[in-house]
């Protein structure tokens, strides 16, 4: 039971950044200092957690890792699409 609570307090510290990321990416349509690769490694990251749970037995912890996974992939939509959005500005 103790260990549950500090993997949500880990869970919650690094999920407290993502929707300040996702706001950056979101309103700046700029990718810096983030790279496709941390944030592909990030969500292996959270889905070796979520194997974890399911394997171990599914507990509320779950719940923590999916709402980081949600926010890591919306985060790497933006940065795929942000790519995209910076090759256009070059192009004009």
């Amino acid at each position: 039971m103790i260990d549950n609570l500090f993997e949500i307090i880990m869970l919650i510290c690094f999920g407290v950044a993502w929707p300040f990321t996702i706001h950056k990416a979101y309103t700046t349509k700029s990718n810096g200092g983030m790279s496709l690769i941390f944030l592909l490694v990030v969500i292996a990251g959270y889905a070796a957690g979520i194997m974890n749970n399911v394997i171990g037995g599914i507990t509320y912890v779950i719940i923590f890792y999916l709402a980081n996974l949600i926010m890591v992939t919306v985060n790497t939509i933006l940065f795929i699409n942000n790519i995209r959005y910076e090759k256009c500005e070059v192009r004009s």
